[in-house]
């Protein structure tokens, strides 16, 4: 696939970052071609920039503090834009996805910013590792399949009860909304953005803590 792979800048806050992003024609020509031979194949939703992470990117770009110094893990990561834009702040940075191509891709984008502090590794969010751990975790997009809802909802609240900050960016979309529901009581701060014509919230979800007291 490299040779079907665009180099693409953006800029945050005076930084340049490169990205290294599939050629659409390309993905939707191989994906018809797969269709053709598995029907069942699933779209490569990974290798497409999506407006949830273009707006959680331009949310971590504009409130750098939330990553600052902070050990900072995204799951279901793509192409790792947010990652990216936090990696200049952060202590560290754990780019995953459970999808090899993914992380393929997202290594070559950390080669060519040079970003030292940043790991891009294969993850399933159905078997995290039991010391994973992180002050930030990072997810955008990843509300769309109604299947996955409870299993989402798990790995919402394990990362919570460990003090982890959340940061989600989803869509507005209809389906979502008794799953987004179920998490505004851990919402301390949300933002609404539109990319591309979409409309985008973005939630920083927290669970309190007094003593040995969780507070919702």
């Amino acid at each position: 696939m490299n040779e079907h792979i665009a180099l693409r800048e953006f800029n945050y806050n005076g930084q340049s970052l490169l990205l290294y992003v599939p050629e659409e024609k390309y993905v939707q020509q191989a994906y018809y071609k797969e269709k053709q031979e598995n029907p069942k194949a699933d779209f490569p939703y990974w290798a497409k920039l999506w407006p949830s992470a273009l707006a959680l990117a331009d949310f971590i770009a504009h409130n750098t503090d939330y990553v600052k110094n902070k050990r900072v893990v995204e799951l279901a990561a793509g192409l790792g834009l947010p990652s990216f834009v936090a990696a200049p702040y952060a202590l560290s940075v754990y780019a995953s996805d459970y999808l090899e191509e993914a992380v393929d891709v997202m290594e070559m984008s950390r080669i060519k910013n040079d970003y030292s502090n940043v790991q891009c590794s294969l993850l399933n969010w159905h078997h995290l590792p039991e010391n994973l751990s992180a002050d930030i975790l990072l997810m955008s997009d990843v509300n769309y399949d109604p299947v996955e809802f409870e299993q989402l909802l798990k790995v919402f609240e394990r990362f919570l009860s460990k003090g982890t900050t959340i940061i989600l960016a989803t869509p507005q979309r209809l389906m979502a909304k008794p799953f987004v529901e179920r998490l505004l009581k851990y919402v301390v701060e949300q933002e609404q953005k539109v990319i591309n014509g979409t409309g985008i919230s973005i939630f920083v979800l927290r669970l309190f803590q007094i003593g040995n007291q969780h507070i919702v």
